[in-house]
């Protein structure tokens, strides 16, 4: 865990439980693609530039969740680099009380704050063009969370975030965290498309052709809303359809899969209401989701 690994060129990635990117700009100077999910994840990071003598000028971060940005503010306070995300994710990664907020829907409870899903805030700027390295290309990979990307190194290696995630863990946990259904698919179809020298997702192996692992993501979505779909045939609550969800596939139910489980399925029920295929009724007072 933690090993420096080299794709190509000047561009590595460090394993870890996430694959966090990082480029040489030259024979003294680094960047990071995110930074891991915690302290211990920034120290541990730290002590790989120290054993090369490597000066780490600026993390990108793909997008603001915990695991992601955890090692922003201890590498920045050591080192004095800067930090870079896009869009609405920038916020979230100055002001990170908003992902357990968002993922709640309300003030999270203190069962939810704590560093997989509140990471300590960091001063980030917003990441344009205008701030990346010679060369470096961002990627648009909305879906999974706000305004995600990755990016494109001047080796010709990307970095793919959060927008797949590896057979084994589809496998065994079955639901992955979704903001934007439409999205994300439209995203994966992209993804489908693109050809590099390595690809590097940050929840799976690097591989040099990613097309079966998006696919097999997609297949996934589908499954996932036709079995919410099916739930539906008689008009029931959020809260019994998540109930039945969690059963369908024997996931266990805590504070952290109930906001990341429930904020996805959330998702699923409003883009299965956006194409026509579910509706709401209002009954006592409680809002039911039906089949149209």
């Amino acid at each position: 865990m933690y090993e420096l690994i080299q794709l190509s060129g000047s561009s590595y990635y460090i394993q870890s439980p996430i694959n966090i990117g990082l480029i040489k700009l030259n024979e003294k100077d680094v960047c990071l693609i995110d930074s891991g999910n915690d302290k211990d994840a920034g120290r541990k990071i730290r002590k790989i530039l120290e054993e090369y003598n490597w000066n780490l000028t600026a993390i990108y971060n793909t997008h603001a969740n915990a695991d992601h940005i955890g090692g922003n503010k201890y590498l920045q306070q050591q080192t004095g680099c800067k930090i870079y995300a896009p869009g609405i994710d920038c916020t979230f990664v100055q002001y990170p009380v908003l992902e357990p907020s968002f993922l709640y829907g309300g003030y999270p409870c203190n069962n939810l704050r704590h560093k997989f899903l509140l990471a300590q805030e960091s001063n980030a700027e917003l990441l344009t063009k205008n701030v990346l390295p010679e060369d470096f290309e961002i990627i648009n990979l909305p879906g999974h969370f706000f305004d995600m990307v990755g990016f494109r190194t001047p080796d010709d290696i990307v970095f793919l975030a959060d927008c797949l995630s590896s057979r084994e863990i589809l496998d065994k946990y079955q639901i992955w965290f979704i903001y934007d259904v439409a999205a994300y698919i439209k995203t994966l179809e992209m993804v489908k498309s693109l050809t590099a020298k390595m690809f590097v997702p940050a929840h799976a192996a690097p591989a040099e052709d990613i097309l079966e692992l998006a696919q097999y993501n997609i297949s996934k979505v589908q499954e996932i809303a036709e079995k919410i779909f099916d739930l539906c045939k008689e008009p029931l609550c959020f809260e019994v359809i998540l109930q039945r969800l969690f059963t369908k596939y024997s996931l266990t139910m805590n504070f952290e899969q109930y906001v990341l489980v429930g904020s996805t399925l959330r998702s699923y029920l409003a883009w299965l209401k956006d194409i026509g295929r579910l509706d709401v009724i209002f009954n006592n007072n409680m809002l039911l989701w039906v089949q149209k």
